[in-house]
């Protein structure tokens, strides 16, 4: 299956802290507040012990925990990272990145009271964002700016429509497995649009690379692929390996999971050449240790002991999945070392700045409008099945920063040292208790939000879907923004019951969620979602999900474990488990809200049909 195809069942920086962040707001929703923020346990002294690093780079920060083998955490620290942004194009630096990746770790392990030669382990994780370099590794800059240093096309991008409307028009075999059509979110799309506007940038990349491979690259000088991220971005037939799934040495595969004539098709065929040299010669299984370890170079930088192993990467999302996906209560746990159905009746809400909806089945599932069957893309020999919303703890930020009564609140929230978010926690429960609201939800009655404010990613996928909100008034209160948030989480959580549905209706039997992320910290925002998706909610015994995910990347590769799968079960646990009400007053009106949630995409198609033809 070696390429050719087989049938296969302002532009100023928005941040650039120069001082670090004092606090930290336990409810805040974005990542972006989470800069220079540490968190430790205290620790005995004691001999040397095998403690795991895993770090991830978030869309506002770079983090870096430490872990022991259970999965406790020991330590953990963040450092901001700069980013651009100018309309549809948003940018970062990979240069920064790492500088902010080399602070994180260094302070995290200072916290921990961790010494460089304790940690037997690193693996990385990353948003999906595409990283250009030439030759040499320096950037290669992706912005109409010319700016050398803006080197990466952050995920969130939306540059590509175009590129990827025309791409999905082709109807190309390989769509079948992201949904029947491209997001410009992947790769593909993000390609294209460069070749055709940035032709010098486009002459000098010699990799382009999803960022988690490229963190992993830089410190361990392996070109070395991800199925994760070539999968689930690139269109990558990963597949294509199923019957190396149990060979000893799967590190180094050569890459026979691309589909030269989409490439081909699409217009970038040179990505071809050079048996696909520039977009990844080989790939490698989530955890695999790549070459040698951490280089000296990168060891001496990141302050921590060379040839430590670093296992092949993940993207952010997928290793809050691995990070948590085995975090259930302990009933018996024979059963749950032995049952290997029970986790496919499970789905993973990575919730931050967008969340993932992530999935698996032992069996390939196509379903419209979701991104999939990734094979071992996420869990080794299961098909991964990965929803999303485009914006929830970003468009939460929008929402309520935009507001005229935003400054106030936030001041009053800071002279209490409290977020803002639990402040508007406390300003809802007042105002159901005032009002002599049966339930917190009823509030909403007269308010509803389609929360598209950055398009519908699942299930619907539709990149020019509009957010709308429906029961304005001229109040400009501090009430009626708490109103306003609540209609958003529960509009956040009506595209969440949208997506379980509509696995379920295509193969999926999901009946239990589990949440990480910053948004699962805010107990309105898990009640109202395990309210309306009628689930229990589980949450994980450690709040840091996805560095925990990457940490066990980097205790599969220095062979603690002899599985991802043994090392989730290892250091996954469980938390709080947060249950839907039994008041069926509060599923009646969940219920007929959640059919005015569908009706208002219906009337946007309306809305926008009618005025198409008066343009026409």
């Amino acid at each position: 299956m070696s390429g050719k195809r087989k049938e296969l069942s302002d532009s100023t920086p928005l941040l650039g802290y120069s001082q670090p962040l004092q606090h930290y707001t336990p409810f805040s929703s974005s990542l972006l507040e989470m800069a220079a923020t540490t968190t430790t346990t205290t620790v005995d002294s004691a001999p040397l012990r095998s403690v795991f690093l895993g770090v991830d780079v978030g869309t506002g920060s770079a983090r870096a925990g430490l872990f022991d083998e259970n999965g406790k955490l020991l330590g953990s620290s963040s450092s901001p990272i700069q980013i651009w942004k100018d309309g549809d194009c948003v940018e970062q630096s990979s240069t920064d990145i790492w500088h902010a990746i080399c602070a994180a770790v260094k302070s995290a392990s200072s916290l921990a009271n961790v010494a460089g030669k304790e940690v037997k382990g690193l693996g990385f994780a990353a948003t999906c964002s595409l990283v250009a370099v030439d030759a040499d590794g320096s950037p290669v800059t992706v912005s109409w700016s010319g700016d050398s240093r803006r080197n990466v096309i952050v995920w969130m991008d939306h540059r590509a429509v175009e590129q990827a409307e025309r791409i999905n028009s082709r109807n190309s075999p390989v769509l079948q497995y992201c949904g029947g059509s491209l997001s410009p979110e992947m790769e593909p799309p993000k390609l294209l649009w460069v070749k055709e506007n940035l032709q010098e940038s486009w002459s000098m990349v010699f990799r382009w690379m999803d960022l988690s491979d490229w963190l992993s690259y830089r410190a361990t000088g392996d070109d070395t692929r991800s199925l994760c991220t070539t999968v689930c971005k690139w269109t990558y037939l990963g597949h294509a390996h199923m019957q190396k799934v149990n060979e000893k040495d799967s590190r180094d595969m050569e890459a026979c999971g691309w589909d030269d004539d989409f490439w081909e098709e699409i217009g970038l065929g040179d990505l071809v050449d050079g048996h696909h040299a520039k977009i990844g010669r080989s790939v490698a299984f989530p955890g695999h240790p790549l070459g040698s370890g951490l280089t000296p170079a990168a060891a001496k930088e990141l302050g921590l002991v060379s040839g430590i192993p670093v296992g092949t990467s993940l993207i952010d999302a997928h290793a809050g999945g691995v990070g948590v996906m085995e975090s259930v209560p302990q009933l018996d746990s024979e059963a749950k070392e032995c049952d290997n159905e029970a986790i496919c009746h499970r789905m993973v809400l990575v919730c931050g700045t967008s969340t993932c909806h992530m999935a698996i089945s032992r069996s390939k599932l196509f379903i419209p409008g979701v991104w999939g069957p990734f094979w071992s893309a996420m869990v080794p020999e299961y098909w991964l099945t990965e929803g999303g919303q485009s914006a929830t703890g970003a468009l939460l930020d929008h929402v309520v920063e935009n507001h005229v009564a935003s400054p106030h609140l936030a001041n009053r929230a800071a002279s209490r040292n409290i977020s803002l978010y639990e402040l508007l926690n406390n300003i809802l429960e007042t105002m159901m208790l005032d009002l002599k609201c049966p339930f917190l939800a009823a509030l909403t009655e007269d308010t509803h939000v389609l929360p598209d404010y950055h398009g519908n990613r699942s299930p619907i996928a539709d990149p020019k879907s509009k957010g709308m909100v429906c029961g304005f008034t001229l109040d400009t209160s501090e009430k009626q923004l708490a109103l306003l948030y609540l209609a958003t989480v529960q509009g956040i959580a009506y595209g969440t019951r949208h997506i379980v549905e509509h696995c379920n209706a295509h193969g999926h039997n999901i009946d239990t969620i589990l949440a990480c992320g910053g948004l699962a910290k805010n107990p309105v925002f898990i009640q109202e979602h395990a309210d309306i998706i009628g689930c229990p909610i589980i949450l994980p015994r450690e709040n840091e999900s996805v560095l925990l995910g990457a940490s066990i990347l980097g205790a599969v590769a220095a062979k603690k474990f002899s599985s991802l799968n043994e090392a989730m079960r290892a250091m996954n646990a469980a938390g709080q488990v947060i249950h839907p009400s039994k008041d069926p007053k509060v599923k009646k009106f969940h219920d007929a809200k959640y059919r005015i949630f569908r009706e208002l995409y219906e009337q946007q198609l309306s809305h926008r049909s009618i005025m198409a033809q008066a343009l026409a």
